[in-house]
């Protein structure tokens, strides 16, 4: 059995994944086949954070379930997601990155058919919130195994492949889950997932290696205050819609835990000996801005496919087909870029400078996207969508890059938990920021309208005339009502974009708070390569 425990204080630090000149640290018969399983193993968890939201409506129907009770399908998945990724890189240390990883594509994928299976609501969230627990471990630990198993010459390459299915994965989710659920059924979403998953267990299993297990105490009471923050900020964001946000006495508890739990989590992670995350983590100037980054990316990227979806096909009456038709330019865009941004960083390319490019090209596109009215054609929004790809495949993969060149091999799995996770939040965070705006500015919206909407204007008679006309009349007036409540609808979805934008370009200072990294030159300190035979399986 490879890497015997060894006292947490030595194992940790840089000698304890020691490589020699352009060694990956876990070297692999068959990289790029191992890279195929793990990338499919991604690519289901990322696929299922969005997939199921198409089929809320059918499931609704077939379980028996109350709008209130349908909407814990997603809470339950997003509340299990933000618990146990951050325990990812304990667990990798205790049982072993291999076995985690197995477990927990395994896992998703036995959750995934017990959810296609549910007969009940109950049912319903309960392996929803198996699935997200089980699940959690995989971005974390294919983002590292992506690393760790190619040489340093060769890892932004990696990274370029590994951000392709993080970025399509959302974009892609919704067109695949309203196909499906139109086709099939609403359970499909969910069984989709068996074929994928076993396709990539019969590749990970003979070729995914292990770190070595080292002692590590686990940090209880950080756990118990992190678990605490996060499960009350996600349910903050995930039910304030629902709950009327603090009108309501729910959302203020959610708050005081939320707070009072961060505040508790930040003296405790500072002040003990024994953190759950390295602490040394946090000194990296790098490592922290691509965290402030990733949260950004959730936001502009998650929030903006929250939207679009509803928006095309309830104001400009697009179908399931059409609107993933106008949304994959997006993912072009993101797949092009990724890899220029891989091939420019290979060349020692500035990383920064390419972040801060693509935080721009996103902030034009979402000004382009300011700009939109009810007469927006086709065209425009493919290239809208497809310019925001492109500025997103230039900040992910240097982003990313950047983050782990600068942190020890063995520090890797805790960083990957925390940028995933990072993201996860900044998601939840975009998307009630915008669904609240948008109810709210909505109603401001028709307000303004419907007030200058007179018999002046309307080059008509006077409404209270229309009553001689019984049926005719009020049939008019709600034509011209709905009429509003679209164009009401439309600059409230404006204003979303509009606020993206200046969030986007507010962020692009942080990449100034990075150190410049040449990852062409990067490579890990002199050493021997991990032997075969002390790699675990």
């Amino acid at each position: 059995m490879a890497g015997q425990a060894r006292p947490a204080s030595t194992a940790r630090g840089p000698a304890a994944l020691t490589v020699q000149e352009d060694v990956a640290v876990l070297p692999v018969e068959s990289p790029y086949l191992l890279a195929v399983g793990v990338m499919l193993a991604s690519l289901v968890q990322i696929l299922d954070s969005t997939i199921a939201n198409v089929a809320i409506p059918h499931m609704q129907a077939t379980l028996g379930a109350t709008p209130d009770e349908i909407s814990w399908v997603l809470t339950s998945y997003i509340i299990a997601v933000a618990i146990t990724m951050p325990i990812t890189g304990w667990l990798a240390d205790k049982v072993g990155s291999r076995r985690l990883f197995l477990f927990s594509v395994v896992g998703f994928v036995l959750s995934s058919m017990l959810c296609g299976m549910a007969q009940n609501i109950t049912e319903m969230v309960i392996f929803r919130a198996l699935q997200g627990a089980t699940g959690a471990f995989i971005a974390p630990l294919s983002q590292a195994a992506m690393i760790d198993t190619n040489k340093p010459s060769r890892q932004a390459q990696m990274m370029a492949v590994w951000g392709m299915g993080i970025m399509i994965g959302p974009i892609m989710g919704p067109i695949l889950g309203g196909w499906l659920t139109e086709n099939w059924n609403w359970r499909s979403v969910f069984y989709v997932n068996v074929p994928v998953g076993i396709i990539s267990l019969a590749i990970l299993i003979p070729q995914l290696p292990s770190r070595p297990i080292v002692k590590r105490r686990f940090d209880v009471t950080g756990f118990a205050l992190l678990a605490t923050t996060l499960t009350a900020i996600q349910l903050l964001l995930d039910r304030g819609n629902h709950i009327d946000w603090f009108a309501s006495g729910e959302a203020w508890i959610y708050a005081f835990l939320g707070l009072s739990g961060a505040w508790m989590t930040l003296i405790h992670m500072t002040t003990t000996s024994n953190p759950l995350f390295n602490r040394s983590l946090f000194s990296d100037p790098n490592f922290v801005s691509s965290i402030a980054l990733s949260v950004v990316i959730g936001v502009v990227m998650f929030a903006t496919m929250a939207l679009l979806p509803p928006m095309l096909q309830r104001l400009f009456g697009y179908g399931v087909i059409d609107t993933g038709e106008a949304l994959m330019p997006r993912g072009i865009g993101t797949l092009i870029t990724m890899q220029l941004s891989g091939w420019l960083v290979r060349r020692g390319f500035d990383p920064r400078i390419l972040i801060a490019i693509g935080f721009t090209i996103a902030a034009v596109s979402l000004w382009e996207m300011s700009l939109w009215s009810l007469q927006t054609d086709y065209s425009h929004i493919a290239w809208s969508g497809f310019i925001q790809g492109v500025g997103m495949g230039l900040v992910f993969m240097p982003m990313n890059a950047s983050a782990f060149a600068t942190i020890t091999p063995a520090l890797r799995t805790d960083g990957s938990s925390l940028l995933n996770l990072s993201r996860s939040i900044g998601s939840s965070i975009g998307i009630s920021i915008v669904t609240a705006m948008l109810a709210r500015n909505l109603q401001v919206s028709h307000s303004d309208l419907a007030s200058h909407i007179t018999p002046s204007f309307m080059q008509m008679v006077d409404f209270s005339t229309l009553d001689r006309f019984q049926d005719a009349g009020e049939t008019a007036l709600r034509l011209v009502d709905a009429e509003i409540n679209r164009q009401a609808a439309m600059v409230a979805y404006i204003d979303n974009f509009y606020m993206m934008m200046w969030m986007t370009i507010f962020t692009i200072p942080l990449v100034a708070l990075m150190r410049r990294t040449n990852l062409r030159q990067q490579r890990p300190a002199a050493g021997k390569p991990m032997p075969a035979a002390d790699i675990p399986h």
